[in-house]
């Protein structure tokens, strides 16, 4: 097992990291930007070191600076979290020239999975489904005109390199494509520096379920059960729950195959989430893999009993997996609603500020993650998630009456929070019914 550890992240994932690290005896080195000179984390941390200015580009995604703390304090892996450079097949190479484990899977099998369009084509030779497109990116307008003709419209427009959101265009007829594909393609070489595109068959009303796995480096694979993301806004995650309403236990049973499917067509490691979007009849679509940790990953933790964080250190020091898949038993409903200092009023603009205010729920089955404490500075440098509501119960009925007690309970003064909306989530009808999909926000919610 490792002695020390570097975070290369910051917020409540760091301070998550660090929590599972003291657990397993390793001791923790932080990095942070003056802007988080005070953040939690540092505070956490047997060492924290500031690697520059508050701009990510010159801080938390600024590799050589990550490199040189490491070796200067002796960590012996770096755990990059989720965001920043927690994806980044080259970070990953670096790091293993500089002979510093990276906590989390290859760089062959990030590269694949990153590239979206390359994804698919790999998924599809292992026999998992995926939505009808393009079959790989599309060269220019002929060829996007001819593909959508072929699968029918509405299409996705998406960005290969592509997440958040950001390079997905909807286009409901041949005279929109042409503009939406270069709009794609602009926004996409903005945020990814990478202008390829796909195209994508647009599955009206679908649920966005995905499987957690974990996999060692002897070849062992296990996923542990689904989530239900599909309470979303602009393509962002507000609320997940697991497991998923809809699924029966034989789709749960024949998804989870396809996912390991997915996972082993790239060799993966680690820990890492398949996704799927499931329409009305129960067809599913793999969509995606993200290969690291994800932001929902406490929902899966508190109806398995499986520390996901500690599990992805234990692989990354070469420790095969613990479990087998008759392990997993999932126990129960759990729900996680993200908190994020932004106007629900106002499209969601974010809102930074000083927070003079702060109190947690508490209770049985209510966890919190998070990295704010009373006076803290919210900065506008970074994203605006600062923390995560976790609520567990034998059922969905009782886990949704006890996230709505927990963020009754919650208080979070000096900035505007997405507390109140996450409350009229809870107490819309068709939700509490379990009818939702990726555009329930839009269509069901009247934002007050």
């Amino acid at each position: 097992m490792f002695k020390r550890v570097l975070i290369a992240n910051r917020g409540e994932i760091a301070v998550r990291i660090i929590r599972a690290c003291r657990e397993l005896g390793i001791e923790t080195v932080a990095v942070y930007s003056e802007a988080d000179r005070g953040a939690l984390h540092t505070k956490l941390a047997d060492k924290a070191v500031c690697i520059g200015p508050p701009s990510p580009s010159r801080s938390y995604l600024h590799i050589p600076s990550i490199i040189a703390v490491a070796q200067m304090t002796g960590a012996e892996a770096i755990h990059p979290g989720y965001g920043f450079l927690a994806e980044n097949p080259y970070f990953a190479e670096m790091c293993a020239t500089a002979g510093i484990t990276f906590i989390g899977p290859s760089p062959r099998a990030m590269q694949l999975m990153g590239a979206k369009a390359q994804a698919r084509a790999a998924v599809m030779a292992a026999g998992v489904p995926v939505v009808p497109g393009s079959e790989g990116v599309v060269k220019g307008v002929e060829e996007a005109l001819a593909v959508a003709r072929e699968i029918g419209y509405p299409v996705l427009v998406k960005a290969s390199a592509g997440g958040g959101g950001r390079g997905l265009r909807l286009v409901h007829s041949a005279k929109e494509l042409r503009q939406a594909l270069q709009s794609a393609q602009r926004e996409a070489e903005a945020a990814f520096g990478d202008s390829q595109v796909y195209l994508e068959k647009y599955i009206e009303e679908p649920r966005h379920v995905e499987f957690q796995i974990l996999g060692d480096r002897e070849g062992n694979i296990i996923h542990l059960g689904e989530r239900d993301c599909s309470i979303q806004r602009r393509n962002q995650k507000l609320l997940e729950e697991a497991p998923c309403p809809a699924l029966t236990p034989e789709l749960r049973e024949e998804m989870g195959q396809a996912a390991l499917k997915a996972a082993r067509a790239v060799g993966y490691y680690s820990a890492g989430t398949v996704e799927f979007l499931v329409d009305k009849y129960g067809r599913y679509y793999f969509i995606e893999m993200n290969t690291r940790i994800q932001v929902e990953h406490p929902v899966t933790e508190m109806v398995t009993g499986i520390d996901l964080v500690q599990e992805q250190i234990k692989i990354a020091a070469g420790m095969p997996l613990s479990l087998n898949q008759e392990d997993v038993v999932i126990r129960g409903h759990a729900m996680e609603c993200r908190i994020n200092a932004e106007d629900p009023k106002h499209d969601f603009r974010p809102c930074p500020g000083k927070v003079t205010r702060f109190h947690l729920p508490g209770g049985f089955g209510i966890r919190v993650d998070t990295a704010l404490y009373n006076g803290m500075e919210i900065t506008p440098h970074y994203d605006s998630l600062i923390a995560k509501v976790i609520a567990w119960a034998p059922d969905r009925e009782m886990v949704i009456n006890r996230m709505r007690s927990a963020l009754e309970e919650m208080e979070i003064e000096g900035v505007t929070t997405t507390i109140s909306f996450h409350k009229q989530i809870l107490d819309n009808a068709f939700f509490r019914r379990g009818e939702v999909y990726t555009n329930f926000v839009q269509r069901r919610l009247q934002v007050s």
